[in-house]
């Protein structure tokens, strides 16, 4: 008996299909798909089942009827939560969770997965949000996970907020299938950046293709002294590397400032998983997105392997939506994860319905 499931805030679907694809996790079958972003609608409704919709999440629920689903699944976005966000103080709109909740309990779902930025766990909203669910019945339980412990080539930490009610069992957080190599134990090590896209060649133009898998992997137009400061940065280097080789070429804010983080402009290692990859990937100035050898950022398709979904996963979109689609998504391995911890506590009660 396959699972029905809500998915809310869906973007391109790499949650719904950690749980679809029985490569992944497998055995949930989608009924609703929900996101205001007309582009990661069209690549969900390209890729998965169910409907798809384009809303605002308010909005239909005001004038959309909630089906009825066993599971509810997404991550309100994190600009939602009002504490986490500064500039929303005094807001008097909803936090995103709150519609996300009352879905969950309309739809009489037994369970509910929340993902959202690992700084939600020591926020105040978190508390928040775990009451509010157990007024609905569910009991909860949070933790912080990293997608590189369950297969995802991809360093890439995050809160998981599991609510259930009338199960014989609680949902469990899953346990990891790799692990640090530097850890003495039996499982598999991380996946790593040279597991994911070695075997890719050198970028083909500057456009999205139709080819199935080099399609996304176009590169960009640097200009001459863009190419030269990557030139400067060594395998896990970063901006402070460009600094202390070529001063001359080094952008003047960063000379000012001596101190900070030690991703921007930086190189990935082929021998680790990739950094959290974000929305921006494409632009090393905003993180450790240079590519271990070649002088340039990483491609879309790169990207979207260290996310781990399969190149036949099809996008759809401008350059940037697409990006935005790839950098806000789950892992399908990590949802596929927790999808089999969920059917474990739930497959007793599937049988008996």
């Amino acid at each position: 008996m396959k699972l029905r499931f809500i998915d809310l805030f869906c973007g391109a679907g790499g949650m719904s299909l950690g749980l679809v694809d029985r490569q992944f996790g497998g055995g949930f079958q989608p009924v609703l798909a929900l996101d205001n972003d007309e582009a990661s609608v069209a690549t969900h409704a390209a890729n998965l089942g169910g409907s798809a919709i384009c809303a605002d999440i308010e909005d239909w629920l005001q004038s959309g009827d909630v089906p009825n689903a066993d599971v509810v699944i997404g991550g309100p976005p994190c600009q939602g939560f009002s504490l986490l966000n500064r500039q929303r103080k005094g807001d008097s709109r909803r936090a995103l969770w709150e519609p996300y909740l009352e879905i969950a309990d309309r739809s009489n779902a037994r369970v509910f997965i929340m993902e959202n930025v690992a700084e939600l766990y020591r926020s105040p909203e978190l508390q928040s949000i775990r009451l509010r669910a157990k007024r609905l019945g569910y009991e909860t339980e949070a933790s912080i996970l990293n997608a590189a412990d369950y297969g995802v080539p991809q360093s890439r930490k995050r809160t998981i907020v599991l609510g259930w009610r009338g199960l014989r069992r609680p949902v469990e957080m899953p346990k990891p299938s790799h692990a640090d190599p530097k850890l003495k134990t039996n499982l598999p090590r991380w996946r790593t950046v040279r597991d994911a896209i070695s075997d890719l060649p050198e970028p083909i133009g500057t456009e999205i293709g139709t080819h199935r898998v080099l399609g996304l992997h176009f590169g960009r137009k640097p200009t001459e002294l863009s190419t030269r400061r990557y030139r400067a940065v060594p395998t896990g280097g970063n901006r402070f590397d460009l600094q202390r080789r070529a001063p001359e070429i080094t952008p003047d804010c960063w000379l000012r400032k001596t101190s900070g983080g030690t991703d921007l402009f930086g190189r990935l290692w082929w021998d680790r998983p990739s950094v959290t990859i974000r929305t921006e990937f494409f632009k090393p100035e905003k993180g450790r997105y240079l590519h271990p050898v070649q002088h340039r950022p990483i491609t879309h398709r790169e990207a979207a392997r260290l996310m781990a979904f399969p190149d036949d996963f099809r996008f759809h979109g401008t350059k940037i939506e697409i990006a935005r689609q790839i950098g806000n998504a789950v892992p399908p391995p990590f949802a596929g994860a927790i999808a089999r911890s969920v059917r474990a506590a739930m497959i007793p009660l599937a049988r008996s319905a």
